[in-house]
């Protein structure tokens, strides 16, 4: 069964509940040291996502189909 891919929103969210978890601090060691984990890995994708984002948003579409820098001020 394929995996769906999740949305940038619903990573956010994930991250959100692993911090939550982690700052209650009823976890056992091992759990929290998984939630841990994951919490990273998440915050890795999330990070690439804002910085695909990002260099999509700073090109502009010449007249003639070419993609050019926006300059950055």
């Amino acid at each position: 069964m394929p995996s769906k891919t999740k949305t940038f929103e619903e990573n956010l969210a994930e991250l959100e509940t692993i911090v939550g978890k982690l700052e209650q601090g009823d976890v056992a060691l091992e759990e929290a040291l998984s939630e841990f984990q994951k919490g990273m890995k998440l915050s890795k994708t999330l990070q690439k996502t804002l910085n695909d984002a990002e260099k999509t948003l700073v090109k502009v579409m010449q007249a003639d189909g070419t993609e050019k820098e926006l300059d950055a001020e």
